[in-house]
């Protein structure tokens, strides 16, 4: 049989970066299977599903390579098909109307509740043979007794007591079919086989097959994904993360990238910390998916992601580079040795959006220096950016190796540790502590241009006195 997965958001929102890490595990499993991967958009909740959400989802996953292998399929255009299910369960008996009022519910769940008792149906319509009208709901008839066994792949048996597990509604009185009922319909109709999916579902299988066991459909595999969390070890949110793919990608993460990261959450392979898709496809295994949360790290996803750019040729790394230049204001066409310049600089930050920000000062005027940087290395060195800036312009070649010999001079004259004859230099030239070796982003830069930053340091200085 060909081992099927699939991918089932609701198109309610981005696509975070949990429901990611489901897609990619489904994806996966079922290419190392040499099977089908689907997604199914469940945009039964019409008041917030949008087409623009769904498509932000189908292209972040499109993004980072992980395409359907039909195209996708829409809960909203298969009412017939649950319509038809539930008629099943009518005629074999197997579920039956309730016509309790919200009223009388509640006033059961308070009472169990008071008495210490798990709230659900006490069956009171479960054996009334009702019919269907405006006020009546559609329930099954879940086994009352006996005990629910299924395999999950990652969290090996599962148990559950059909005790506590009530007679849970497939339709609502309007005659709309609920999550659980298209769920399971439509996991026959495209020849699931597999459902991986977070752990947040567990409680939702025993429901699912029982309806699927009164349909007389084929049993399927499980496996339950540990959560994602945050470093506070809670539910992962916006509060202590990024969530949404995009929002990634808008900084200058890789798809690669994150597709690393999310691999990680949950699974590991020896010491192997850099992955791509490929990788994945040939060394993952389900099997080995821990079952306690999975953290998500963003200090980690910037080294998995420095260890992503830094395996880019040059030229793919400047084509992926430019949108973000492009981004915060610079024209690579205004600086002939534009290319030096980014080859110095592309491992300044772990992102591209990163870089790009510290490329600003080599193509634009320092409009402000760094206060904490200023105030311990600026304030005070207007003899050391005269003295240097003299050494430099006495220079007969302009280039790294000269520039570095006539910084260690002006040292060993000066008689100065290395931050304090740097450190003010390299803030009069990009604003900050923060650039490649001196000679190095001096030699980055024309001599005028050089003389024209140490100036407007010096005037800085005078001005603040």
């Amino acid at each position: 049989m060909t081992k099927t997965t699939r991918f089932a958001p609701s198109p309610t929102g981005a696509l975070h970066i949990g429901g990611v890490r489901t897609a990619l595990f489904n994806y996966v499993y079922a290419k190392q299977n040499k099977g089908m991967f689907l997604i199914r958009i469940e945009d039964t909740d019409a008041e917030r599903s949008t087409r623009e959400h769904e498509e932000n989802i189908l292209k972040g996953l499109s993004d980072i390579g992980i395409n359907p292998d039909k195209p996708p399929v829409r809960q909203s255009e298969r009412s017939e098909l649950y319509k038809h299910a539930a008629q099943t369960l009518i005629d074999s008996g197997k579920a039956y109307y309730c016509n309790c009022s919200k009223e009388r519910l509640d006033e059961m769940r308070s009472n169990q509740q008071s008495k210490g008792l798990k709230p659900q149906y006490d069956g009171k319509c479960r054996d009334l043979n009702l019919k269907a009208d405006p006020t009546t709901v559609l329930r099954l008839k879940t086994p009352q007794d006996g005990e629910l066994i299924f395999h999950d792949l990652v969290r090996g048996e599962v148990v559950f007591q059909n005790s506590e597990l009530d007679d849970l509604i497939l339709l609502r009185s309007d005659g709309s079919p609920t999550y659980h009922l298209c769920n399971v319909v439509d996991d026959f109709e495209q020849n699931v086989t597999t459902v991986v999916r977070g752990e947040d579902h567990l409680s939702n299988t025993p429901r699912q097959i029982h309806i699927q066991q009164a349909l007389s459909y084929p049993s399927l595999e499980y496996a339950h994904l540990p959560m994602v969390l945050g470093q506070d070890k809670k539910r992962l949110s916006k509060r202590n993360a990024v969530t949404s793919l995009q929002d990634y990608f808008d900084q200058g993460y890789l798809q690669s990238s994150m597709i690393n990261m999310l691999a990680r959450l949950g699974w590991s392979k020896g010491d192997k910390e850099i992955f791509y898709l490929d990788d994945l496809i040939s060394d993952f295994r389900i099997q080995e998916v821990q079952k306690a949360g999975a953290i998500f790290d963003p200090a980690k996803l910037d080294w998995i992601n420095n260890h992503h750019l830094a395996a880019l040729s040059y030229d793919n790394f400047k084509e992926r580079l430019v949108p973000f230049l492009d981004k915060v204001g610079i024209n690579l066409t205004e600086k002939q040795n534009c290319d030096e310049i980014i080859k110095a600089m592309r491992s300044s930050k772990p992102t591209l959006l990163g870089v790009a920000n510290d490329l600003i000062p080599y193509f634009s005027e320092v409009d402000s220096y760094d206060e904490k940087a200023a105030n311990k290395f600026l304030s005070g060195s207007e003899s050391v950016l005269q003295f240097v800036q003299r050494k430099l312009n006495s220079l007969e070649a302009w280039n790294e190796e000269s520039i570095d010999h006539a910084l260690q001079e002006a040292q060993t004259v000066l008689s100065l540790p290395t931050p304090k004859l740097n450190q003010p230099i390299r803030i009069a030239m990009t604003g900050s502590t923060q650039s490649p070796s001196l000679g190095l982003t001096l030699s980055l830069f024309e001599l005028a241009e050089v003389n024209n930053r140490i100036d407007a340091a010096l005037e800085y200085l005078a001005n603040s006195t």
